[in-house]
């Protein structure tokens, strides 16, 4: 049978069933799961790893989910801390993405232990539909780790680790108060700004700093050099671009003309093409500090993560189904969120949805602070993202069953990867 044949056989069998009937099933079979799900949440907020050292995290996972009765494939697509668990047969292929990585000295402060709890909770309830009702359709479980820094889901991306997903879905977590003046349960759509790193050495002369400094060509000048340049160039950025710089190697001594340097630099815009633009500047800053000083300069850009396009039919589809739980969240802000993920990434290969959904938090409480760790970590945060999970796997189920809905869904993709 072809897959359009699946397809059409998948609605078929949909149109007898009412999506009453399907949000109770996916609610009865996360109130089954809850206590283990509650403790996986708790061991992988607990134990916080960094960018690819998951190892703890990508056990625990995949432990629980063959202990639920799946086949799980361990360090897949070459990445060690990444996972892939499937389930399903024929019909179209949802995608949940599991993230799971911490932030140096200050843990889960970004609360990727409830995207994991969302998305497995997901992967969960839209297996157990698609059995119960025997519908042709096929869930994705992907652990992607490393999204605070080093590209997970972009190595993941260029491995096949999505290739034949129709659509992909997951859920940050974030304050209610994401927005000045704007209080919500959450957004359906979050624009977020596309990111790239620069990595520069400057290399020099040494020399006594005392005695013939003439003689050196100071790296250090070199480096503080384009420090300032771009700190001027900050003047004519537009308002929602960021540019971010950290000293990597810089001298321990003041008595020696530094022969070296190295630095790394983050930069921010809201749109690829907007990157690019600004990435030309920031190396232009920075290799003027090399001239301005004699020194020797070396430049590698890498790890991109681009843009999020957003989709309205997923962001709808988002709204509504929280709406059935009580939510009052928005389909979707036209402010940018200054941050970047690398789902951006996945938005450029297929429809894709990345949802934010408040917690509750103290007051000034944001994403990258200790205060959101510990938000992050409460029985109330958990129970909510539970409820996303719900939400993210009823989502599924359209996509899997409703062709008009889909394609909807896969025109708007198509259009926006083409603006």
């Amino acid at each position: 049978m072809t897959c359009s044949e699946l397809n059409s056989k998948a609605q078929g069998k949909a149109n007898l069933v009412n999506i009453a009937d399907v949000k109770a099933a996916v609610d009865a079979a996360l109130v089954e799961a809850n206590a283990s799900l509650r403790q996986l949440n708790k061991q992988v907020w607990s134990n916080p790893e960094t960018a690819y050292k998951e190892h703890g995290a990508h056990n625990a996972i995949c432990d629980f989910l063959e202990k639920k009765g799946f086949t799980v494939t361990r360090h897949a697509y070459g990445l060690d801390t990444s996972f892939e668990a499937t389930s399903g047969s024929g019909g179209r292929l949802i995608n949940f993405n599991a993230e799971y990585d911490a932030l140096p000295g200050i843990g889960h402060a970004c609360g990727h232990n409830l995207i994991t709890t969302s998305s497995v909770a997901a992967f969960l309830a839209l297996s157990t539909v698609l059995k119960q009702y025997n519908i042709p359709g096929r869930a994705q479980l992907l652990g992607t780790p490393a999204e605070e820094n080093g590209g997970g889901k972009a190595k993941l991306i260029d491995a096949g680790a999505y290739k034949g997903v129709d659509i992909s879905l997951m859920a940050h977590a974030g304050p209610q108060k994401l927005f000045p003046g704007t209080v919500c349960d959450g957004v359906g759509g979050v624009l977020m700004n596309a990111r790239k790193e620069i990595h520069c050495e400057f290399f020099g002369r040494s020399a006594h700093a005392g005695g013939n400094p003439w003689a050196g060509v100071n790296a250090l000048d070199a480096l503080v050099t384009s420090y300032n340049n771009v700190a001027m160039l900050r003047q004519q950025m537009q308002p929602d671009e960021r540019v971010h710089c950290a000293f990597l190697d810089v001298p321990t001594v003041a008595n020696v003309i530094a022969s070296y340097t190295k630095a790394y630099w983050q930069v921010r815009s809201p749109t690829l093409k907007g990157l690019n633009t600004l990435m030309a500047k920031v190396r232009n800053c920075i290799e003027a500090g090399a001239l301005g000083t004699g020194c020797e300069v070396k430049i590698v850009e890498n790890e991109l993560y681009t843009d999020i396009k957003l989709n309205d039919t997923l962001c709808d589809r988002y709204q509504v189904h929280m709406s059935s739980y009580g939510r009052n969240v928005l389909k979707r802000h036209d402010k940018v969120l200054t941050g970047s993920s690398d789902i951006g990434n996945v938005s450029y290969i297929l429809p894709t949805l990345h949802t934010m959904f408040g917690i509750h938090a103290e007051d000034g409480s944001f994403p990258h602070h200790p205060s959101f760790a510990s938000a992050a970590g409460t029985d109330v945060a958990h129970e909510e993202a539970v409820i996303v999970g719900k939400t993210l796997a009823l989502i599924g189920w359209e996509m899997v069953t409703d062709d008009q809905l889909f394609e909807q869904t896969k025109k708007q993709w198509q259009e926006a990867i083409q603006e």
